[in-house]
């Protein structure tokens, strides 16, 4: 039988990462918020083979600067498994679309400009080399891998997402700090419901066995799992 944990984790992350990628809905309009007009980011800042991060509200998204106002970065896209259409695929990434590529496991490395990738969001420069000390490769390096990349890909959460695809293209290594933080705390609550759980188990056992408790004692033994109900 397979560990119910990291499918757990992996269809939570799905859910969140979902939320973190649709964009917010013009009100009143029924269409999606357009992207910041050109010129919105001060890129002269900007250094070819530079690590962009823009934090989003339960996540981070990143991407690699290729010079020009041009970013290499990867995201869930249905379009490229069903179309060679390249008009057609490098139109900005909809919800429908993002969301049937998450589904479908699809993504694509594209390019865009700083705008269209940031979409209105801060951005951090290089912020994760603190991280990888003696590993940061060349900014011409990181930049040609990330060129090398663009195009069709299997998208996953967990094993293959935009964090991956920037840590390999200026580190050599593929790695998402954020998904390993997310399924330790994933684990984390999984293993506390786990243990509140025993702790009413053995109370319960305890009263069976025991006796009725004292009225002063039966709130101590169920608010533990009161509180895993609610929780």
């Amino acid at each position: 039988m397979k560990n119910p944990v990291p499918q757990a984790a992996s269809l939570l992350l799905e859910k969140l990462m979902l939320l973190v990628h649709i964009r917010p809905l013009t009100a009143g309009s029924g269409g999606e918020t357009p992207p910041p007009a050109p010129g919105y980011y001060d890129t002269s800042c900007f250094k070819r083979g530079d690590l962009l991060e823009v934090p989003r509200t339960l996540f981070i998204h990143f991407g690699i600067y290729l010079g020009e106002n041009r970013v290499a970065h990867l995201m869930p896209d249905i379009l490229p498994s069903i179309t060679g259409d390249r008009r057609q695929i490098q139109q900005v990434v909809t919800n429908k679309r993002l969301i049937l590529g998450v589904i479908a496991r699809t993504a694509s490395v594209r390019v865009d400009t700083v705008e269209d990738f940031a979409y209105g969001g801060s951005i951090l420069v290089n912020h994760m080399d603190r991280l990888f000390e003696d590993q940061v490769l060349s900014s011409e390096e990181a930049a040609r891998r990330a060129e090398k990349l663009v195009g069709a890909t299997a998208y996953s959460l967990l094993w293959n997402n935009c964090e991956h695809f920037v840590t390999y293209c200026r580190y050599g290594v593929p790695v998402s700090f954020q998904t390993d933080k997310f399924c330790e705390t994933v684990k984390m609550i999984i293993r506390d419901q786990r243990s509140v759980l025993a702790s009413v188990l053995v109370g319960v056992a305890s009263i069976v066995c025991l006796g009725v408790a004292p009225s002063t004692t039966l709130p101590t033994i169920f608010i533990p799992f009161l509180l895993w109900m609610a929780g």
